[in-house]
């Protein structure tokens, strides 16, 4: 399947930007190592969009696609590496891909620098759009490569639009391959949640995602959230090291990766006996959650989905006592109802502007009382189907 499904995407994308930009050529450099500490690198993600155009989960490859042909281009190691990390295996680099070629650094170098003489014009993936609202450093790899493209005189033309908008829907393969990752997620929160009253902490608590994970040949695709009663206000809390409450709830925001491709679940779960108050805030969050559902189907804009969702979370906040100004609205449900979901956990819905079959997206409504100490979200991931939409994450119970 693989060869077919990246083969698939590069000739789709092949297509659109010569109907839309007249381009012969386009170039997409994977991510490069980064430091962890001292000389150990991080755990290495793969750029999505040259996963998605190759599948291949390697640092420091660089894709060429013309109208002739499509190449990958090995990185350039060195003997030490070679020892430490093990050679690149071309032939399998090749039948993962559906390349038609894989070459060497230096010959690859020579091969850009033909094409780019020869059209010219060539697609890269420009900039991120909305990194000035990130506060980390992003990995250098595709500034560095749309560098060395200009130094060669190519004219840079951004097809990170045109392949967002493509990868907004899926298509069979990535389904199949999304419906593993969130059934390894299922099975990894059922047996967290049979394992609940043996549990203490937050981390014993976490621990059972990552065994679950990995015998299915699965990764965390994020950051995993395991927090205890208050710490659950914390929307990106990830600590994970409290002691779980007696009698309370605990919020789990956990996703697996499976062959490049994410699952993003959140489950509260009642530990011992919880208040009524947090029973009736898990009630009322729950009841926002199949409402908001029930609003997904093609053809329906963003605007009317947006305003739909405050509606209901803004009755659900009233029925709680907790809608008296305006501001309460955003103080006690202060995150986004919904985003993509793909080979990034967040991931662009393409710029349309209503729901299209194919797309997968989350939906997690919250409600957060700091104040109280209680902090409830439910999340599904779900399909967009022809008639409407398909709950991903259904064969798990959002029951406390």
């Amino acid at each position: 399947m693989a060869q077919t499904l990246f083969h698939s995407h590069r000739t789709l994308l092949q297509a659109k930007l010569k109907e839309q930009h007249d381009l012969d050529l386009f170039v997409v450099g994977s991510f490069t190592p980064m430091q962890q500490t001292n000389d150990a690198s991080a755990p290495f993600i793969q750029e999505a969009h040259f996963y998605y155009l190759t599948g291949i989960d390697e640092p420091g490859w660089t894709l060429l696609v013309d109208d002739t042909e499509s190449v990958l281009i090995a990185p350039k190691i060195s003997d030490t590496e070679a020892i430490f990390n093990g050679q690149h295996d071309f032939s399998q680099i090749c039948n993962t891909s559906g390349v038609d070629r894989v070459v060497p650094r230096n010959e690859g170098l020579r091969l850009l620098r033909a094409a780019v003489k020869k059209y010219r014009k060539v697609g890269v993936v420009g900039p991120d759009p909305y990194r000035r609202y990130n506060s980390f450093h992003h990995n250098p790899a595709q500034k560095a490569l749309s560098d060395m493209l200009k130094k060669m005189a190519g004219e840079l033309v951004d097809i990170r639009p045109i392949i967002a908008r493509q990868r907004a829907q899926k298509n069979t393969d990535e389904l199949t391959i999304m419906r593993e990752a969130i059934g390894n997620t299922v099975k990894a929160f059922k047996t967290a949640h049979n394992a609940l009253l043996s549990k203490q902490y937050e981390y014993d608590l976490e621990a059972e995602f990552g065994y679950v994970f990995r015998s299915h040949n699965a990764q965390h695709a994020y950051e995993p959230i395991v927090a205890g009663g208050s710490n659950a206000c914390t929307l990106h809390y990830a600590k994970n090291n409290a002691a779980l409450p007696k009698n309370g709830l605990v919020l789990i925001d956990i996703g697996a990766r499976f062959n490049g491709y994410c699952a993003d679940i959140t489950r509260t779960y009642a530990i011992g006996e919880p208040s009524s108050r947090e029973k009736a805030v898990h009630a009322a969050v729950q009841k926002a959650h199949f409402a908001i559902i029930d609003l997904i189907r093609p053809g329906v804009t963003f605007k009317d989905y947006q305003d739909g969702t405050d509606t209901i979370m803004k009755e659900a906040l009233r029925s709680l006592g907790l809608l008296n100004t305006p501001a309460d609205y955003r103080k006690y449900f202060p995150h986004a109802i919904s985003h993509g979901l793909g080979i990034d956990v967040h991931e662009s819905l393409g710029g349309y502007k209503e729901f299209q079959p194919g797309m997968v997206l989350t939906v997690e409504p919250g409600i957060y009382i700091p104040e109280e100490g209680i902090g409830v979200r439910i999340e599904d991931d779900i399909l967009v189907t022809e008639a409407g939409n398909e709950n991903l994450s259904a064969a798990l119970s959002t029951d406390l």
